[in-house]
């Protein structure tokens, strides 16, 4: 039986004020957050949603779980540290376009490379939307924004085609107005063991006029018949333009960060369970002194 969505009810409907626009995408990612955590049985208390800078990283307050409302681009790595230290939690890092894949890419890249076992949710409306619309790393060429009056003339970035080519644990493209396959692919990338990745389109109502939830119904479709785990099959669909293809494009399962690191080699305690070494602490304090 699963559990009641409305256990991750911030507050009492209605009773806060959510501060998106009317009709974000927004509203629809966390909805469907919520019924993905609950229909997986996982308990708010088990549950730590990691976020940066932006729209999209107000999450943490809207849903009822443990919550890090870090520095811009940051929650990748402070993710990883909340994994590390308490491997039973599942851990969520969310952020937008503009915070996991500009301010955040460093990150993202060495996210990949290290495999945590945590789940990162891009909400990607190809736009900057808390700081009033100039492009971000995914704004298509030509578009004019406030900071590109004459239209953006850099390539967007293709961040499936980079996770792909990186080799990264699990690469997933959704459209939030597609909730109940959204929903799937949330679930999924949340039960498999590595760092998952999925990018999620989400219309920007007040600043991007051209990504809208009609132009992602009709420049997109579900892949069928693909094999997640055909890299370079994977590799040229998320080469593909227009149409842009949606749904699970690689899973590669390889051990994780936790599991390699040598913390847990011998005790599987996690870290906040086990009691300090203080003779070792005094030993290393020591030793900084001299140094």
């Amino acid at each position: 039986m699963p559990l009641d969505y409305r256990l991750f009810q911030s507050e009492r409907p209605g009773s806060q004020d959510i501060a998106w626009c009317p009709g974000c995408g927004n509203f629809g990612i966390r909805n469907v957050l919520m019924h993905a955590l609950a229909e997986l049985n996982i308990i708010p208390q088990k549950v730590v949603i990691i976020s940066g800078i932006g729209q999209a990283a107000k999450m943490p307050h809207y849903i009822k779980v443990h919550g890090y409302h870090t520095l811009h681009g940051r929650s990748i790595p402070i993710a990883t540290a909340v994994k590390v230290t308490n491997p039973e939690l599942t851990v969520i890092a969310e952020g937008g376009d503009g915070d996991m894949y500009a301010e955040g890419g460093n990150h993202l890249l060495h996210g990949i490379r290290r495999n945590p076992d945590i789940t990162v949710l891009i909400h990607d409306n190809q736009i900057y939307g808390l700081t009033k619309g100039q492009a971000s790393p995914t704004t298509v060429i030509g578009m004019k924004t406030p900071t590109q009056p004459w239209g953006v003339f850099e390539e967007p970035m293709n961040p499936i085609a980079l996770a792909i080519a990186l080799d990264a644990s699990f690469v997933a493209r959704t459209f939030i107005g597609f909730m109940k396959e959204t929903k799937e692919i949330i679930k999924q990338a949340i039960q498999h063991r590595g760092f998952a990745i999925v990018d999620i389109f989400q219309p920007c109502v007040s600043f991007n006029k051209l990504n809208t939830y009609e132009w992602y119904r009709e420049h997109t479709y579900f892949m069928k018949d693909h094999d997640p785990y055909d890299r370079e099959e994977a590799l040229k669909r998320a080469l593909e333009k227009d149409p842009l293809p949606l749904g699970v494009f690689y899973i590669n399962e390889k051990p994780t960060f936790e599991e390699l690191v040598v913390a847990y080699k011998k005790d599987k305690r996690p870290l906040w369970q086990r009691k300090p070494k203080l003779d070792k602490i005094r030993e290393m304090l020591e030793l900084k002194r001299r140094l």
